[in-house]
């Protein structure tokens, strides 16, 4: 219970909790986790644990304790957990629940030491205060999705963390009044910097422990929630939910989501028909955001003024950006440390000090607009550089096509040649030649696909972000 005169921090499955219940239960994660040291010395702590208050209060311990917060997929399976175990060099494993005995496992083969998440969260409290912990130090090591190889361990420090909360906060107009809702995973950044945000403002936060798009609309709809983020597939499922309810329903979550503040999307692009609908049924026009693990959010459309479909904005307080040979660099505070233990991939990844992000963009009127990433996104054919995610937005207004991915494959002629994969809308029908000829009348030539195949569903990654190397095998086969 949230004691007399206490701000709310937290709503989640484990219980509704203060700021001061927070600060008082990492406190003692930090004492369970030093037992009878003063500063755990960066050593990296790995743990399993969904979004709940339970959560937030392990990650803070660990830093508190001058340890690494290396936090899990609860998605990922044992194999994946393990990799990250012994990559990050973890000597503390944490977690509960169905996949306790295998993290016990995997805990012991890589000789860390184990604890289940509520002995952890029963600890007694240090007899002192941890002295603070130097903000040069390492805070927190997120693993990238992987999309092209196995996963890179990102690391930020206690500055680093501090800096990217503190530019979209401001940016953003948080304040102790608003009230978030959570329906991301707390292992990728786009959710650690939500919550973090809503916390140092001191403002509440409701987590659920997934997205569930019936409990999503229950909140949205309930006209109490002020700020809301997702990702363009979690909003794809809410409208989808919202066009299949009865027209009351229909009506009540709509009103309710008008109250809301602020929403954004990002970790991937927005498709305009998917902002244009979801502006039809809340009212909203949805505030397009660019960020990366390795810099937190660094471009961004503005709170108050107008939001350009397909742009992601301008850079944020306190952050640099430019554009070279049409890649996005970026340098400031919150950019990471470095790649853990790869100092040569970490060398690669900057140029004078600015991070080249491996995104494509062009910049009109101050704002940049994202034309994909160099590796996957940008298809060369025939001399031309050709954005795929350019051609996707075109041809997701085809009426046959619920969603597609565009990739390039090798072509002996071309270079590369423009081949789509797409999801078809219920009882639709597509063949090569009719998708041609319907966009040779909204495409140049050269960015008309010459590769067509159809899929029930797309892979993705836990963000929802699809896989490109993975499209791109439909067509090697």
């Amino acid at each position: 219970m949230i004691a007399a005169g206490g701000r709310l921090a937290v709503i989640a499955a484990d219980g509704v909790f203060s700021h001061q219940d927070l600060a008082d239960a990492a406190t003692r994660v930090a004492g369970g986790l030093l037992e009878s040291r003063c500063d755990l010395d960066d050593a990296r702590v790995a743990f399993l644990v969904p979004p709940s208050f339970a959560h937030l209060v392990v990650a803070r311990g660990i830093r508190l304790a001058g340890g690494v917060a290396v936090p899990l997929a609860v998605s990922h399976p044992p194999a994946e957990l393990e990799y990250v175990v012994r990559d990050s060099g973890a000597s503390i494993v944490v977690g509960s629940g169905r996949l306790a005995e295998a993290l016990e496992r995997i805990a012991v083969a890589a000789g860390a030491r184990f604890i289940r998440t509520p002995d952890l969260l029963a600890s007694d409290p240090p007899g002192a205060l941890p002295p603070p912990v130097d903000p040069s130090r390492r805070a927190l090591i997120v693993y990238t999705s992987g999309t092209t190889g196995k996963p890179k361990g990102v690391v930020a420090t206690h500055a680093n963390v501090a800096a990217q909360i503190a530019s979209v906060r401001d940016a953003w107009g948080w304040t102790s009044g608003d009230r978030a809702l959570l329906v991301l995973p707390l292992h990728h950044i786009h959710g650690i910097s939500f919550v973090g945000c809503a916390l140092a403002a001191g403002a509440s936060c409701e987590i659920l422990p997934q997205f569930d798009v019936d409990a999503a609309w229950g909140r949205l709809g309930s006209g109490e929630v002020t700020v809301f983020t997702a990702v363009p597939t979690i909003y794809y499922k809410l409208i989808e939910s919202w066009e299949a309810a009865p027209p009351a329903i229909q009506r009540a979550r709509s009103a309710g989501a008008r109250r809301v503040r602020l929403m954004m999307s990002g970790s991937s692009p927005l498709p305009v028909q998917t902002l244009e609908r979801w502006r039809e049924i809340t009212g909203h026009t949805l505030l397009e955001r660019y960020g990366m693990t390795e810099l937190g959010m660094v471009l961004s459309n503005p709170l108050r003024g107008p939001r350009r479909p397909g742009f992601v904005g301008s850079p944020l307080p306190g952050v640099e950006v430019r554009l070279v040979e049409d890649e996005i660099e970026v340098r400031g505070p919150g950019v990471f440390l470095e790649y853990w233990r790869r100092p040569a991939e970490t060398r690669e990844a900057f140029r004078n000090g600015w991070f080249r992000t491996g995104d494509v963009a062009v910049v009109e009127d101050g704002a940049y607009r994202l034309l994909g990433r160099t590796s996957v996104d940008i298809i060369k054919t025939g001399g031309y550089k050709v954005s795929a995610l350019e051609i996707e937005e075109t041809l997701r207004q085809h009426p046959a096509v619920a969603d597609c991915a565009v990739v390039g494959t090798e072509d002996a002629v071309w270079g590369e040649r423009v081949s789509a994969a797409v999801e078809l809308r219920e009882g639709a029908t597509l063949t090569l030649d009719a998708l041609q000829a319907w966009a040779a009348e909204r495409l140049a030539p050269y960015k008309i696909p010459r590769d067509l195949r159809t899929v029930p569903a797309f892979p993705r990654n836990a963000m929802g972000k699809v896989v490109k190397p993975q499209i791109a095998r439909l067509f090697t086969g």
